[in-house]
């Protein structure tokens, strides 16, 4: 049975996408910690963090740092967050935020109230910062596809 994050790349389930290239995606949380709280998940069903290959969790990686980047632009944020949880899904994720304090670090603060218009602002405000810095090639045409 594919997990929800391969329904959402194969486009059973919405997600808002800011990122995408041939092993990875970037797409929103629905539920964030702060705005332009975003997720890497690799295309490959991979479990968990130590069940990935190398090769595949250094790719992440980066595509993590380059996310944390255009967050910390898009948002004037004094640093960009990862955290690696795991527990309410299958499947291999990063979690990539703006961070200002320890509070922007507690899935306790997530919020799942959010406006779907909030949500929508924040993913073209991140996908506007990753295309400034030159990534562009990797910000999907449409919010809602995984395509390039």
């Amino acid at each position: 049975m594919p997990t929800l994050f391969t329904r959402i790349i194969d486009g059973e389930i919405p997600g808002r996408f800011v990122w995408a290239d041939d092993r990875a995606v970037v797409l929103l949380t629905i539920a964030p910690i702060t705005a332009g709280h975003a997720l890497v998940v690799p295309r490959a069903e991979v479990e968990q963090l130590t069940d990935a290959p190398d090769d595949l969790l250094a790719h992440l990686s980066v595509v993590a740092k380059t996310v944390g980047l255009a967050q910390r632009a898009a948002w004037d944020a004094p640093r960009a967050a990862l955290l690696v949880a795991g527990f309410e899904i299958p499947h291999l994720h990063l979690h990539v935020l703006p961070a200002w304090d320890e509070s922007s670090l507690s899935f306790a603060n997530a919020r799942s109230d959010v406006p779907p218009a909030e949500l929508d602002e924040a993913a073209e405000r991140l996908r506007d910062a990753l295309r400034a810095a030159g990534h562009g090639a990797h910000v999907p045409a449409d919010l809602t596809s995984p395509a390039l």
